[in-house]
């Protein structure tokens, strides 16, 4: 089944009226789910993704669970740089690992073209069948240039980005080529997405709030918005998402997306005066608050839906992921009261 015309998430991506308030959640499949850890397995995430049967189930477990208004993909933002052979692994309770990582224009040549038919079949075989499935949109997503380069440089999550900030003001002829090869890389991995059904996309930047705002403008953002401005060619809406990005709001709306992401730093009516009038706001409810008693819960819910203002351009989600510890229980609750709400 196709995606519904009337669509709240579509609608609020390009800030049309709708009735009732759309929400997803980053991270809404995964470990805090019991359904997911009884068929996970074993194993690095990189298996999983590539078992198109195991990936489709397990992108449709928070949907019949929470009732969301879009689904997106499991799949991972390193997946295209591991399909094309450089070396990546993504391992549980660090994050992607690289065994040699980037060091030099030798390294570039590691670095080939994304064939996502011959490379990356499996996702495209998983957004078929979630297709061929879901009435609610499927957002598909890349991990932006500056992110990727971050784990490719310092080989595993960083907290400084020593290295990559280094190579970026020492080698920036080098910086740049790298970025360039890791934008053509989402880019042909999104456009592959949206050629199979996606409906919406969003690019995770998720460590650009690492950067000065200049440093940002100079360094990631004419990378972001390469991809972004190739995106906006196929219709799709696209979101534009960080971590600790609250002075970044600005560029990276300028950098192409429709909707900006928002993290629970700073309020969405704050949020809003950064960003052009005609771009929709995503966020942004603290994840940490999802552990407290669900009376605090529905009040910090309650204050970033007021803080929204009734503004048709916006879509609520967390601040950043949902955490492996989460009450799924308490996630239910969040979206009926999301959808229950009226300005």
């Amino acid at each position: 089944m196709t995606a519904r015309p009337d669509s709240p998430f579509l609608a609020a991506c390009r800030s049309l009226p709708h009735d009732v308030t759309p929400v997803w959640f980053m991270r809404q499949a995964g470990r805090s789910l019991p359904e997911y850890r009884e068929i996970r397995g074993e194993g690095s995430i990189n298996d999983a993704i590539a078992d198109a049967d195991l990936a489709t189930e397990i992108t449709l477990q928070p949907i019949r669970r929470y009732g969301v208004d879009a689904a997106i993909l499991y799949s991972d933002i390193v997946t295209p740089v591991h399909a094309i052979g450089f070396g990546m692994d993504v391992v549980p309770g660090v994050g992607p690992v690289v065994e040699s990582p980037f060091r030099s224009s030798d390294d570039l040549g590691r670095l080939r073209p994304l064939d996502a038919e011959a490379d990356t079949p499996y996702v495209l075989e998983t957004i078929d069948n979630l297709v061929a499935e879901l009435d609610i949109p499927l957002i598909g997503f890349a991990g932006a240039p500056f992110t990727v380069a971050s784990y490719l440089i310092e080989g595993r999550p960083s907290r400084t980005y020593q290295n990559t900030k280094a190579m970026m003001k020492t080698h920036p002829e080098l910086w740049f080529a790298l970025m360039d090869r890791l934008a053509d890389l989402a880019i042909a991995s999104l456009e592959s997405q949206v050629a199979h059904g996606a409906e919406a996309i969003q690019l995770f930047d998720s460590w650009a709030g690492a950067l000065s705002a200049s440093d940002y403008q100079r360094y990631a953002m004419p990378s972001s918005a390469k991809v972004l401005d190739a995106i906006g060619q196929t219709g799709v809406p696209r979101i534009h998402f960080g971590v600790g990005t609250g002075e970044l709001l600005g560029l990276m709306a300028e950098a192409g997306a429709d909707v900006v992401g928002v993290d629970w730093r700073i309020p969405i009516d704050e949020a809003r005066t950064r960003v052009p009038a005609d771009r929709a706001l995503q966020g942004n409810l603290d994840p940490a608050i999802l552990g407290a008693p669900w009376e605090v819960v529905a009040a910090e819910v309650d204050a970033v839906l007021e803080s929204n203002a009734g503004h048709p351009g916006y879509i609520f989600n967390l601040g950043h992921g949902v955490t492996p510890d989460v009450d799924p229980l308490m996630l239910e609750r969040v979206v009926e009261r999301v959808h229950a709400y009226r300005s």
